[in-house]
């Protein structure tokens, strides 16, 4: 079988695993950048007026169930 050459020769399934290793590490590369676009993070901003209102009560009404949401 196949397998068995590998089982037979450890060093030969290593040196081989290293190669195919060594072959990736130059295919990133030489890849162009335009294949790894920088892509930024998501942001939403949320303003909450709430007059008249400590923070705690602020968080507990509505920042709480925002990240909820």
């Amino acid at each position: 079988m196949f397998t068995s050459k590998f089982i037979r020769r450890p060093v030969l399934a290593m040196v081989l695993s290293v190669v195919i290793v060594f072959l990736g590490v130059l295919a990133m590369r030489s890849r162009p950048v335009s294949q790894f676009p920088e892509i930024s993070p998501p942001r939403v901003m949320i303003s909450l007026a709430f007059p008249g209102a400590s923070a705690d009560v602020l968080v507990k009404s509505s920042i709480i169930t925002l990240e909820r949401a």
